[in-house]
C-alpha cells in the first residue's frame, strides 16, 4: 500500500509522476515433507509486461499478405491455402495429444506394477507371519499359556537390530522366553513405547469391556491399553481377495493386449470369444449381468457382439456378412502356370435319339441298358482315352422334358457341345431347348447325325431342318462341324472323336493343375453304404483325398475319390469326373465346390448360407399378398391342391420330379410337393406324409420294413416308380379326378304364364301355354318377369288335364308347379333347359 501511495499524484496536480511499476508478485507458498515437516518458501509470480504496439506504417497496396503470397507461390487459392494450414495445426493438435495419452498409459501402467509389487509383498510378509507364529508354537513351554504374538513386517537387518537391554524397573516383566525364538527367527515383538513413567506388566484379570471392543489377538493379550490394534488376518484376506477381482473381471484394468475383432452380422459366443481370446464364461457372465441368458452355442447380432467387444477393451471392426463368400473362387490363374487340359463334352438331344448310345459305342461299355425303360434320367460323366492318348471328358444329359434343368447345368460349365439328332426323326423339341441351352451358354455345337444305319434316314433333311434354328453346318457355308454316325454300327466315331480333338485345338484349353481345386457338382446321391456321394467335375487345380471341400451348405473331408470306373483314385485332375465321399450331407447339383484351407473356414461358409436359405424362406410383401390370394381360393373352395412327397435315389431325379410335378395342373387345382430328398423311404417320411396327408412317391428307391409296417399301420400310400413318365402321368390322372365337372347348358323352350291356381296340396300352379321349344318334367326353369330373372330353380310338377306327363311341346297348355317358389304372377315368361356335365382334362 505504501508503494501505492508515493507514486499517487499530489491533489491540484494534472500531471502523474514517471515510475516504474512492479513486473513481480510476491508471496509464500508452504512445502510439505515426509514425518510431518513443513517449509514456508517465498515464491514471486513475473507478471508480463505489455508494451504497447508502435503505429506500423501504411502497407503499400502492392504488398500481398503471408497467405497471398503462398497462394501465389504455390498455384492455389488464399482459402485452400488457409484450410492447408489449418489441417497442419490440427494434425499437430492430435499429435500431441496422442503423446499426452501415451505418457498417461505409461503412468497407468506404472502405477499397476507397483499395485502388483506390493500386493506380492504382502503375501510374502504374511506367510513369513504364519510360519513365525508356528515356530512359536512349538518352541512355548507347555506349564505356561502366554499368548503367542504377532510378527509384524519382514525381518529388519543385522544393522538394524540393538542388544536388548535389560529393564530395572520392579514392575517390568522379565522377558519371555520364547523371543529368543523369535530374535533368532529375524522377527521382533510389538510392544508398547516406552513412556515417561515405568510400564506396568500386563494385568491377568483385564477389563471385559475391552475384549469386547476389540478382536483378542496376540497383541492385544500381551500390550497394554495403550497399545495399538493390528490389522487381523482375515482383513488380510478380504484385501487380497478383492484385489485379485479387480485384476481378473472383464471390467477392470488388466494391462492385456487390445485386438481388433472382426464382427459380422451374427456370430456365436464361442467364435467371438476366440476372436477375443476370452473366456466364454466371461462373456456368459457379462451378458448374465445385462439380464441375456445365452449359451456358447447362441448366436448375437452385430450390435451385442461390438457391444461386448468394447466392454472387454478390443477394438470393432464391423463386417458384412456376405464377405465371408470372398475369396472361395479364386480369380483364373496367369496364362504361365497354366497347362492343357482335355475338353469337357456334353451330349445333348431330344429323348431316344441315341445320346447314352453313343456314348457307350465310345466307352464300349453298355450304361443304357442299365437306365430303367431305356432312358437317361441322370447326369452321367465318363472320361475317354483315345488310341491317341487324347483324353475327352463326356457327360450324358437326359433329354426327357422334365430335366430340362438338367440340361442347363450340363450346359454351363462345358466346352463342346455334341448336339444328337437320329436321321429317321428330325429335329424335336428337346433338339430346339439344347440348341437354347448351347447358345446361352456360348459353347460351340457339333452336329451327330444318329441312326444312320437305319433305312431311309436322310441327314440333309435334319441338317436342312437346322437351318431355321440358325444351325449352319459346314457344308452349307457355315461354322458348325457335322459328322454321320451309326451308335449300333459303331460307324463314324473316329471322325466324331478327330472333330472334337479339332474343335478342342482351336479352343486351346488350358487349366493350372498345381493349386487348390475347384470345379462343380453334376449330380449327388446318398448311398445306403457310403453315405452322402457328390459326383463333381474338377475344373482347375487338383482335388486330393483328405482336403476340405465346401460344396453349396455341404461341407466335410474327402474320404475317398473314385472315378466313372468305381476305381479309387488318390487324386482328379483339371476335367476329371470323380465321385467324392465325406461330405455332410447331399450337395445340390450345379453348386460350385472348391477347397478351403481350415474346418472353421468351411463352418463359417456352410452357416452363412444355410441362414441365407432361411432367411429366403421368409415371406415377402409380393409373395404374402399371392399367399393371401391362394388362402383366399382355399377358402373359397376353388383351389385344391395336392401334397406329394418325393424321394428319390439322387438329387438330381428329385429335383426333376418336383419341376415337372408344379408344371402340371391350373389355378383349380395343382400338386404341391412338400419334401423332397435322397435316399429310401424311412419313417420320419411315413409320419410327415401322415401328418400333411400326401402320398409318397419313391423314385428308384425303396422302403425299409419299418417304414412299411408304419406305413400300413397309418394308412400311408407308398408308390414306387422307375420311369418318370409314370409319375407325370399319376399325378395328372389325381388332378384330374379333383377338377369340378364342365356345365354345359341346353335351351329346351318358352312358355308364358296364362292364370294362377291355388292347389291345397301343392300350392300356387301356373296355367302355362308353351310358345316355343318343349318343356320337360324335372328340367331347370328360370322365371323372367319383364325379361328380368327374378328366380331358378327346377320344376315340381308338370300336369296336363290333371294328369302328370313328361313334357309338353309348343303350342299346347299345361300346368307348372316350381319348387319351393310361390311368387306367380300373371304374364311372366318360363325358360326352360337342361344341364350336362362332362369330365374336365388338364392342358
Amino acid at each position: 500500500m505504501s508503494d501505492t501511495k508515493d507514486t499517487d499524484p499530489p491533489a491540484g496536480s494534472g500531471r502523474k509522476p514517471l515510475t516504474i511499476k512492479r513486473t513481480t508478485g510476491a508471496g509464500t507458498v508452504r512445502q510439505s515433507f515426509s514425518h510431518g515437516r513443513t517449509k514456508a518458501v517465498v515464491v514471486e509470480k513475473k507478471r508480463r509486461r505489455v508494451v504497447a504496439p508502435k503505429d506500423k506504417p501504411t502497407a503499400d497496396k502492392d504488398e500481398l499478405s503471408p497467405e497471398q503470397k503462398a497462394a501465389k507461390a504455390l498455384g492455389l487459392s488464399e482459402e485452400e491455402v488457409v484450410r492447408r494450414h489449418k489441417a497442419i495445426e490440427a494434425n499437430k493438435a492430435e499429435e500431441a495429444e496422442r503423446e499426452a495419452q501415451k505418457v498417461a498409459d505409461e503412468e497407468a501402467r506404472r502405477e499397476r506394477e507397483l499395485a502388483d509389487r506390493k500386493a506380492l509383498e504382502d503375501e510374502r510378509r504374511r506367510k513369513e507371519e504364519e510360519e513365525a507364529v508356528r515356530v512359536v508354537e512349538k518352541t512355548r513351554p507347555s506349564s505356561s499359556k502366554p499368548s503367542v504374538p504377532v510378527i509384524d513386517g519382514p525381518p529388519p537387518p543385522p544393522d538394524e537390530l540393538a542388544p536388548p537391554t535389560r529393564r530395572s524397573d520392579k514392575g517390568a516383566a522379565k522377558k519371555p522366553a520364547f523371543d529368543d525364538a523369535l530374535e533368532e527367527l529375524g522377527g521382533r515383538v510389538k510392544s508398547k513405547k516406552a513412556g515417561p513413567g515405568p510400564s506396568k506388566a500386563p494385568v491377568k484379570g483385564r477389563q471385559e469391556p475391552d475384549r469386547k471392543r476389540r478382536k483378542l489377538t496376540i497383541v492385544s493379550a500381551l500390550d497394554d491399553e495403550g497399545g495399538e490394534r493390528q490389522r487381523s488376518i482375515a482383513a488380510l484376506k478380504r484385501a487380497r481377495e478383492k484385489e485379485r477381482q479387480r485384476r481378473t473381471t472383464g471390467g477392470g484394468d488388466r494391462g492385456k493386449v487390445m485386438r481388433e475383432v472382426v464382427v459380422p452380422e451374427a456370430i456365436t459366443v464361442q467364435e467371438l470369444a476366440n476372436r477375443m481370446a476370452e473366456r466364454v464364461a466371461d462373456i456368459v457372465k457379462y451378458l448374465m449381468k445385462q439380464g441375456q441368458m445365452v449359451r456358447g452355442v447362441d448366436t448375437l447380432d452385430a450390435d451385442t457382439a461390438e457391444l461386448i467387444v468394447e466392454e472387454f477393451g478390443h477394438k470393432v471392426k464391423r463386417v458384412s456378412e456376405a464377405d465371408v463368400e470372398e475369396g472361395f473362387l479364386t480369380e483364373d490363374d496367369l496364362d504361365e502356370n497354366k497347362t492343357s487340359r482335355p475338353p469337357i463334352v456334353t451330349v445333348m438331344g431330344h429323348v431316344d435319339h441315341g445320346k447314352t448310345s453313343l456314348l457307350d459305342a465310345l466307352r464300349e461299355t453298355d450304361v443304357a441298358a442299365g437306365e430303367a425303360g431305356g432312358i437317361t434320367q441322370h447326369i452321367g460323366a465318363y472320361q475317354v482315352k483315345l488310341k491317341s492318348g487324347d483324353r475327352i471328358t463326356f457327360i450324358d444329359t437326359p433329354g426327357h422334358a422334365a430335366f430340362s434343368a438338367m440340361r442347363a447345368r450340363g450346359a454351363n460349365f462345358t466346352d463342346i457341345v455334341i448336339l444328337v439328332v437320329a436321321a429317321d426323326d428330325g429335329v424335336m423339341p428337346q433338339t430346339i431347348e439344347a440348341i437354347h441351352h448351347a447358345k446361352a451358354a456360348n459353347a460351340p455345337i457339333i452336329i451327330a447325325v444318329n441312326k444312320m444305319d437305319k433305312p431311309g434316314a436322310d441327314a440333309t433333311k435334319v441338317l436342312q431342318d437346322l437351318l431355321q434354328h440358325e444351325i449352319v453346318v459346314e457344308a452349307m457355308g457355315g461354322e458348325v462341324q457335322a459328322i454321320e454316325v451309326s451308335a449300333l454300327k459303331r460307324t463314324g466315331l473316329d471322325t466324331l472323336t478327330e472333330a472334337i480333338s479339332l474343335q478342342a485345338e482351336i479352343l486351346e484349353l488350358k487349366a493350372n493343375a498345381e493349386r487348390s481345386a475347384e470345379g462343380v457338382v453334376i449330380e449327388s446321391k446318398l448311398d445306403k453304404g457310403r453315405g452322402p456321394v457328390a459326383t463333381v467335375l474338377v475344373q482347375r487345380g487338383t482335388l486330393k483325398r483328405g482336403d476340405i471341400v465346401v460344396a453349396g451348405s455341404a461341407w466335410g473331408r474327402i474320404r475317398a475319390l473314385v472315378d466313372e470306373r468305381n476305381r479309387q483314385i488318390t487324386e482328379a485332375g483339371p476335367s476329371a469326373p470323380a465321385e467324392i465321399l465325406g461330405l455332410d450331407e447331399p450337395p445340390e447339383p450345379g453348386e460350385p465346390i472348391a477347397v478351403v484351407d481350415t474346418e472353421a473356414r468351411a463352418r463359417e461358409l456352410t452357416d452363412y448360407r444355410d441362414r441365407k436359405r432361411r432367411d429366403s424362406g421368409v415371406v415377402t410383401p409380393g409373395a404374402a399378398a399371392s399367399l393371401e390370394q391362394m388362402m383366399a381360393k382355399l377358402k373359397d373352395k376353388s383351389a385344391t391342391e395336392v401334397p406329394v412327397l418325393v424321394k428319390a435315389d439322387v438329387l438330381g431325379s428329385a429335383e426333376a420330379i418336383s419341376q415337372a410335378l408344379d408344371k402340371v395342373g391350373n389355378e383349380e387345382v395343382k400338386a404341391r410337393v412338400i419334401h423332397q430328398a435322397v435316399g429310401g423311404v424311412n419313417e420320419s417320411d411315413v409320419l410327415l406324409a401322415k401328418s400333411s396327408g400326401a402320398p409318397i412317391f419313391a423314385f428308384n428307391v425303396r422302403a425299409n420294413k419299418q417304414a412299411r409296417n408304419l406305413a400300413e399301420q397309418e394308412k400311408v400310400e407308398i408308390r414306387y416308380y422307375s420311369v418318370i413318365y409314370n409319375v407325370i402321368d399319376d399325378v395328372r390322372a389325381t388332378l384330374e379326378g379333383l377338377l369340378p365337372p364342365e356345365k354345359r347348358e341346353t335351351f329346351l323352350g318358352y312358355a308364358e304364364v296364362l292364370e294362377i291356381f291355388n292347389v291345397s296340396k301343392t300350392g300356387k300352379v301356373a296355367g302355362c301355354r308353351v310358345t316355343e321349344g318343349v318343356v320337360r318334367r324335372g328340367c331347370g326353369v328360370r322365371l323372367l318377369r319383364d325379361d328380368v330373372v327374378v328366380h331358378e330353380g327346377e320344376l315340381s310338377t308338370l300336369k296336363r288335364f290333371k294328369d302328370e306327363v313328361p313334357e309338353v311341346k309348343s303350342g299346347m297348355e299345361c300346368g307348372m308347379g316350381f319348387i319351393g317358389y310361390q311368387d306367380l304372377q300373371k304374364g311372366d315368361q318360363i325358360e326352360c333347359f337342361t344341364v350336362t356335365e362332362f369330365e374336365r382334362k388338364l392342358d
